[in-house]
């Protein structure tokens, strides 16, 4: 029986785990937190339920793909439902558009400020149709692992069909005219750690994943998928080692051997999956010998995604202005991407994400309150910002902004609050430079050419993020998925 040790209990390291383990292979999980979960953990503030991490989740099939792959029923551990409408867009002029499956519904509020752009939007949703199904028939199921693959003759006719150099922003003005259009629909880069200026139109099939296949909520909150995952994992024989860092991969004449723990011990293995950030794994846990496609050097020159900036609020209160997910777009959207990319600064006008799970499940929030996830986008980690100098007074400056759409929320009215910044992100997953997705999709290279997921060392697999098929997360449980079955079939 051949082990596997895989590195960090994300969601792609536990969809990768409960592969293998089903297969028959010996799996042992080392994540370095207290929970399992990765950039997905639970927060308890008093009577205050949070998720911290990804809170929109698309594309449930992803999901349900993990269990029926090993003979089990997504339903009997984790309940997805719809949510209709999916996101509500407010804007700085006080127009609000609520993202719903109802095509002729998104035309009459897309007419209040802008018929023309209401004539586009079928249109426009049968280009993001076929932009997905592009995706996914050759990108999102399979492997990239070598230039035979990245350069076959079916490779080179998707990427013509999709215009890789056509940034996205440049094919929404193909449709739209109006700022809120722009903004509401380019917004989506940002899905990816990147800009709606740079990054390439493919992203434009995220219209079509929100409004059409739909935003789903899940039951007790977006941590009960990492619940499921973990135990179907353990009942397929996974073992899970929390509070369990990985030091070193052990490397022996080019192959890795297995790993050395913060516990001081060496754990023997046939593979390493590493469900972590490549470019981090490659810079701390391999030596540069180890790695020649990967010098320290190169690690340097890919450009890191944008991070978030986390406000965490427990509200005596609550709010007709919120959904489940809210967006407030500032009176210039667009700003805030020189300001991440450009300047490395936190934006002083961003806009301005609100996940209130409490809507739609009032048992996440005491009677009459409110659990506000309350992020908006920042640079990665840079000495032009310091987080643990600014974070509260930055804090206060994008509540202040929120007075300006009616979301007032009163000092007194506030029980509970917690921050979260690129440095805890980076101390917590050792996400590069505390990224969120790793590396930016801000150019055709960085989206379509990621780190392999296979490393130059034998023996050394990757999942997540910073690899194909890309960031998000169905796209790092699908990476999961996709590395378990080449691993199987090169057994």
């Amino acid at each position: 029986m051949k082990k596997v040790v895989v590195i960090g209990a994300g969601l792609g390291g536990l969809s990768c785990a409960v592969k293998l383990a089903h297969a028959g292979y010996q799996v042992t999980i080392l994540e370095q937190q207290k929970e399992v979960g990765g950039k997905l953990q639970r927060v308890k503030l008093g009577d205050y339920s949070f998720d911290r991490g990804p809170s929109t989740i698309t594309m449930p099939h992803a999901f349900k793909n993990v269990f029926e792959a090993v003979g089990r029923h997504m339903e009997d551990y984790v309940s997805f439902y719809k949510l209709n409408p999916a996101t509500r867009n407010r804007f700085y002029d006080g127009i609000t558009v609520d993202l719903t499956s109802d095509v002729a519904h998104m035309e009459e509020q897309l007419a209040q400020y802008s018929p023309e752009d209401a004539r586009q939007y079928k249109v426009f949703m049968r280009e993001s149709q076929a932009l997905y199904e592009q995706a996914e028939r050759h990108f999102m199921s399979k492997l990239l692992l070598n230039w035979k693959d990245k350069a076959s003759l079916s490779m080179l006719q998707a990427l013509l069909r999709i215009r890789p150099w056509l940034p996205l922003h440049k094919l929404l003005q193909r449709y739209f005219c109006h700022p809120h259009t722009l903004a509401m629909f380019g917004r989506y880069a940002t899905y990816v750690g990147s800009s709606p200026y740079t990054s390439p139109s493919i992203f434009a099939m995220l219209a079509h994943v929100e409004a059409s296949i739909g935003i789903y909520g899940v039951k007790g909150g977006t941590y009960s998928i990492v619940k499921a995952f973990s135990k179907l994992a353990q009942e397929l024989g996974t073992e899970i080692k929390t509070s369990t860092s990985v030091k070193q991969i052990v490397v022996k004449e080019g192959k890795a051997v297995g790993v050395e723990t913060n516990e001081g011990g060496f754990l023997a293995a046939d593979l390493v999956v590493a469900n972590g950030d490549v470019l981090a794994v490659n810079q701390y846990l391999l030596q540069e010998k180890d790695r020649p496609s990967m010098t320290n050097n190169k690690i340097n020159k890919y450009e890191p995604s944008l991070s978030g900036f986390v406000t965490l609020l427990g509200v005596k209160q609550q709010y007709d202005a919120l959904l489940h997910h809210t967006v407030f777009f500032p009176e210039q959207y667009g700003t805030e991407f020189r300001d991440i990319f450009e300047r490395k600064v936190a934006p002083l006008h961003p806009a301005i994400y609100i996940c209130y799970s409490g809507y739609s499940e009032a048992s996440l929030a005491p009677i009459d309150g409110s659990n506000l996830f309350v992020l908006v986008n920042t640079p990665y980690t840079t000495d032009d910002w310091d987080w643990e100098v600014q974070k509260k007074s930055y804090s206060k400056h994008i509540l202040e902004n929120l007075k300006h759409y009616g979301i007032d929320m009163a000092e007194r009215a506030i029980e509970q609050r917690a921050w979260y910044s690129p440095n805890e992100l980076r101390q917590d997953t050792s996400a590069h430079r505390g990224a969120i997705y790793g590396i930016s999709s801000n150019s055709v290279k960085q989206t379509f050419f990621r780190p392999s997921n296979r490393s130059n060392l034998e023996n050394v697999w990757f999942v997540g993020g910073t690899t194909h098929p890309g960031g998000g997360t169905p796209m790092v449980t699908l990476s999961g998925q996709l590395v378990a079955e080449k691993i199987m079939k090169q057994a």
